[in-house]
């Protein structure tokens, strides 16, 4: 655990020094998110956050190699990790690339799924495929293949989606990484397994260049991950539980755990996380096209939006989808690990309290109107980045262009 903590704090400090380098990068060539109507910033913030946080990264993998324990770790635990790594950093720069350049949306596909290609070859890919009773079945190349491109890009898109305020995406990112964490950990602790495992060494170091950015990136932000980070994180979430797949076949944590939860958790974990933006970027196509516009307009009612608007602080705002992301993805792994009753009790108190946090607050704390706008932010706000993979559609009310898939 002494080293797993190193490691967390080498991503930790790098990701936090090397900020200062990305944004003077990111001011230098132009990497700066413009203010518009929708957004929640008020004055340009610079982009390529994915720099720091890859460089991060790199440096608790290049430390992890050189630790007593980790490094007595079998050939595959760094293989593994190093790939995902070297996939990471092909993501970042089409992450930078798009932040200064602004790529088109099929161009952008396509360099994620060269990415997530790389990964199936060398071997980060589904193996198994749990079903609904907790047994496994072994998948074929063909289906191992479109599983873990779904997985990977899903994922990276689905992050791009939720960086929609300052600190969000790092915040439930760290926090799924966190929650991965305990369940790689107990699960080598349990089966009496002396090595490490990549995925408590990826999701250990990517709590900490999460935790490193986060400084740096709440409201009010200083910098933006931009597409090079929310890409990069996305990417080695995913990364950290394929690894798992190959390495752990049919283990069960515990006599006590739920063995359909533990099979079934590398695939729930990624999408229970991210289970609320996904939801919102579905409601928000069918509520477009039920209004007659394009599913790809802009609109000002996603849910980081909606809960400006009934009375939330952007800073409360995030907050709150973070205790979200803590009940979701920690309640899937503390089920899976125990049967104990307290479990559910702590699980059902942790959905009261973001329930109570979500509409109660509002009205306690419902601020005055000054002249503010319809989200109780100034009309020429702007949220971080580019808001989410589906607004890329100009403000103007007379020219409002088709927002491009996937990513800002």
């Amino acid at each position: 655990m002494r080293e797993y903590l190193l490691v967390f704090l080498v991503a930790l400090s790098v990701t936090y020094l090397l900020t200062v380098i990305a944004r003077e990068i990111a001011l230098r060539t132009g990497a700066v998110a413009a203010v518009r109507d929708r957004d929640v910033h008020a004055e340009p913030i610079p982009y390529l956050g994915g720099l720091a946080m890859l460089g991060g990264l790199a440096a608790a993998y290049l430390v992890a190699t050189h630790l007593p324990f980790l490094s007595r770790s079998d050939y595959f635990v760094f293989d593994d990790a190093r790939n995902v790594v070297l996939a990471g950093a092909m993501i970042c720069a089409l992450g930078v690339v798009d932040d200064i350049f602004d790529l088109d949306a099929l161009t952008k596909l396509g360099g994620q799924v060269l990415v997530a290609g790389f990964l199936v070859t060398q071997g980060v890919r589904f193996w198994w495929f749990p079903n609904t009773q907790g047994e496994l079945f072994s998948l074929d190349s063909s289906q191992a293949a479109l599983l873990t491109l779904l997985l990977v890009i899903g994922t990276m898109n689905a992050v791009n989606f939720v960086d929609g305020l300052d600190g969000l995406a790092a915040g439930v990112v760290g926090i799924g990484a966190a929650a991965f964490f305990l369940y790689c950990y107990t699960l080598t602790a349990t089966n009496n397994l002396n090595l490490a495992t990549t995925g408590a060494l990826l999701s250990a170091a990517l709590a900490g260049a999460c935790a490193g950015f986060l400084p740096h990136n709440f409201h009010p932000a200083r910098l933006f991950m931009g597409d090079s980070g929310s890409m990069l994180i996305g990417l080695v979430l995913s990364g950290s539980v394929l690894t798992m797949s190959g390495q752990f076949p049919a283990a069960d944590v515990s006599s006590e755990g739920n063995a359909v939860f533990v099979t079934v958790l590398p695939v729930l974990l990624p999408i229970s996380l991210l289970m609320v933006p996904m939801a919102d970027m579905v409601l928000a196509v069918v509520r477009r096209t039920r209004a007659g516009r394009s599913p790809m307009s802009a609109d000002k009612q996603h849910l980081h939006h909606r809960l400006l608007e009934i009375g939330h602080s952007q800073r409360r705002a995030v907050l709150i989808m973070w205790t979200w992301a803590f009940t979701l993805a920690t309640g899937a792994v503390l089920v899976s690990l125990y049967s104990d009753p307290l479990v559910w009790i702590g699980l059902g108190s942790m959905l009261a309290l973001a329930v109570a946090m979500t509409f109660v607050l509002p009205k306690l704390h419902r601020p005055a109107k000054t002249g503010l706008g319809d989200t109780g932010l100034p009309e020429n706000a702007v949220v971080e980045g580019r808001a989410d993979v589906l607004d890329e559609a100009s403000s103007d009310p007379q020219h409002e262009p088709e927002e491009h898939l996937p990513g800002p």
